[in-house]
C-alpha cells in the first residue's frame, strides 16, 4: 500500500457513520471488516449501520431541511458545491489512493473518478440557480406560476464500482436542487464517500444536509429504501436489488430512479475506421475490470470483416495485464471473491457451451496472490442466444457475434432485456444515424464510446436497465418536482 494511505488507514481503524455533521458509530457498536481486493487483506473497518442509524440520519436531514440548509438560496447552495469541487480536486491524489485500495481499480482510473467527482460538484453547483419554472397562460382573471421545488429528503444507495462518480452525479444533483440527503454506500467501497463528507463539513455544508450510513444492504440499505421519511430514492446496482428497492419505496408512494445493468453492444460495420475503433472496443470492456454497467460487453461485427476484427481484438487481448493498481496495469482485481467466482463461473459455462476463447490476457506475476484477479477474456464466435451474449457478467469478458446487414445488426443489438448504452462504428453518416436512432438504449455513441466521462450527458436506460435519468441537467430535474401557484386577481 502507498505510504500516504498506510499512514491514515490501518486494520484497527473504524470509519464511522456521518450523521448530522458528526462522525458516529453504529447504534449497536457493530462494525464490518473491509478487505482490499488487491491482496485480500483486512485494512480497515466501517460502522455496520442499523435501521436506527438510518432513522437518525433521516431525522437529521429533515431538521436540516427545516433549518439552516432549507434557508439557503439556490445561489448559496451552488457556491458551497463549487467550494467542495475545488477542495475535492485538491485532494484528488489522496482520494485516488484510497479508492484504489478499497475498490481495486488502477490509480489512473481512480484519479479520473476523483476529477469527475469534482466536475459533478462544479456542474451542479453552477446549475443550482438556473433551475427555472414556468408561467402558464390561463384565464385573464388568474396568474399561474409553476416552480421547481426539491422533493425533500432524498435517499441514495450507491454501488461499489464507481462510488465517487455515482455519489457526485446523484448526491450532487440532489443537493443543488435543495434536497437534504441520506446516503448508503456499498459495504465493499465506502471510504472515499466518507472522506468527501469530511471535506464537505470543512467547506461549510450545514449539519444534516449530507448524511452517510454505512453497512449491509439487507439492513441499512433496506431500512433506507423503506423509510417513510424519505421523499425520493436513487438506486444504482443490480436489477434484482433494484426491484426490491422499488417495491419497498412503493409502500410509501415514493418515486425512484433506477440505474441497473447493461449488456451493451458495439456494432462494427464493414466500413468502420478500425484503427480508431480497436482501442475503444477493448477499453470499453476492461475499464474497471469490466465491472461497469455501461461496459461494451458485446461486439456485433459485419460478417465480411468478422474474422479480421476478431483477430485484431484477440491480439490486443493477449497483451492485456491484470495486476496491482499501483503498478498501473490494464485492469485491477474484481471487487471481492464472490465477484471473482461469478466471472469465472460464466467462463466455465461458456466452455460448457463449447465456446472458443480466441484471446486471453494474463494476471501479472507481481499481482498479490490473495487478490481477486481475473484475466481478460475474449470469446468468438458466440451465438446471440448464449448466456454470455444475454446475461451481464460484470467482468472483463467480451463476446463477438457476426451479422449480415443493418436490419440484423439492429435486431441483435436490441435483442436483450437491457437497454443502457450502444455504440455504432461506420464512416457512413446516414447509416450511423439510422442505426443509432433505432437503438433501444439511453445513450448511443457513434465512432466513440463513453466520451469524456459524460458529466453533462443524461444517463439511464430502458427495460432491465432501469428508468429515470441522472447526469446532466436532466439529472438535476430528476431531483425536483413542481408546485403550481394559482393566483386569482382582485
Amino acid at each position: 500500500m502507498n505510504d500516504q494511505v498506510s499512514a491514515t488507514v490501518a486494520p484497527n481503524m473504524v470509519f464511522q457513520n456521518f450523521i448530522g455533521g458528526r462522525d458516529r458509530p453504529a447504534s449497536d457498536g457493530m462494525t464490518l471488516d473491509v478487505f482490499s481486493p488487491v491482496d485480500g487483506s483486512l485494512f480497515a473497518r466501517i460502522a455496520s449501520g442499523t435501521a436506527q442509524d438510518i432513522d437518525e440520519a433521516v431525522k437529521a436531514a429533515r431538521d436540516a431541511l427545516d433549518g439552516a440548509w432549507g434557508k439557503l438560496t439556490a445561489t448559496e447552495r451552488g457556491r458551497l458545491l463549487m467550494k467542495l469541487a475545488t477542495v475535492v480536486e485538491a485532494h484528488a491524489d489522496e482520494l485516488a489512493l484510497l479508492e484504489s485500495r478499497d475498490n481495486g481499480k488502477p490509480l489512473r482510473q481512480s484519479r479520473a473518478d476523483a476529477i469527475a467527482l469534482a466536475r459533478y460538484f462544479e456542474f451542479y453547483g453552477s446549475a443550482a440557480d438556473k433551475l427555472h419554472g414556468d408561467v402558464i397562460p390561463y384565464l385573464n382573471t388568474h396568474f399561474i406560476g409553476v416552480e421547481r421545488v426539491p422533493h425533500g429528503v432524498t435517499g441514495h444507495i450507491v454501488p461499489w464500482n464507481y462510488p465517487m462518480q455515482i455519489f457526485g452525479r446523484s448526491v450532487g444533483a440532489a443537493l443543488a436542487a435543495g434536497n437534504a440527503t441520506v446516503v448508503k454506500p456499498a459495504e465493499d467501497a465506502s471510504l472515499t464517500i466518507l472522506r468527501v463528507c469530511a471535506l464537505a463539513r470543512e467547506v461549510g455544508f450545514p449539519d444534516g444536509s449530507l448524511n452517510v450510513v454505512t453497512g449491509l444492504g439487507r439492513t441499512a440499505g433496506a431500512a433506507l429504501a423503506g423509510h417513510p421519511g424519505i421523499d425520493f430514492l436513487s438506486f444504482t446496482g443490480s436489477p434484482e436489488t433494484g426491484t426490491a428497492v422499488q417495491v419497498a419505496a412503493a409502500q410509501n408512494h415514493v418515486g425512484v430512479t433506477l440505474e441497473l445493468g447493461g449488456k451493451s453492444a458495439q456494432v462494427v460495420f464493414d466500413d468502420a475506421d478500425l484503427e480508431r475503433a480497436l482501442p475503444t472496443l477493448v477499453n470499453a470492456i476492461i475499464q474497471n475490470g469490466g465491472q461497469t454497467c455501461s461496459a461494451g460487453s458485446r461486439l456485433l461485427i459485419q460478417r465480411g470483416i468478422f474474422q479480421d476484427v476478431v483477430d485484431a481484438v484477440a491480439e490486443r487481448f493477449r497483451a492485456l495485464r491484470a495486476g496491482h493498481p499501483e503498478h498501473e496495469p490494464d485492469l485491477g482485481p474484481m471487487i471481492n471473491q464472490a465477484q471473482q467466482r461469478r466471472v469465472l463461473g460464466y467462463l466455465e459455462r461458456g466452455r460448457n457451451e463449447g465456446l472458443s476463447i480466441v484471446g486471453e490476457g494474463v494476471v501479472a506475476l507481481d499481482a498479490p496472490p490473495g487478490g481477486y484477479y481475473v484475466a481478460p477474456t475474449f470469446l468468438a464466435p458466440v451465438p446471440h442466444g448464449s448466456l454470455l451474449s444475454q446475461e451481464e457478467v460484470f467482468g472483463p469478458v467480451l463476446v463477438a457475434t457476426p451479422f449480415e446487414d443493418e436490419a440484423e445488426a439492429i435486431r441483435l443489438a436490441n435483442g436483450t432485456q437491457y437497454g443502457l448504452v450502444a455504440g455504432v462504428w461506420s464512416r457512413d453518416g446516414m447509416r450511423s444515424t439510422r442505426v443509432g436512432r433505432a437503438m433501444r438504449a439511453g445513450q448511443v455513441f457513434v465512432n466513440c464510446y463513453g466520451a469524456g466521462g459524460g458529466i453533462e450527458l443524461p444517463f439511464g436506460g430502458f427495460g432491465r436497465s432501469g428508468h429515470g435519468r441522472e447526469k446532466g441537467f436532466e439529472g438535476l430535474i430528476e431531483f425536483t418536482t413542481t408546485r403550481t401557484l394559482v393566483i386569482a386577481h382582485g
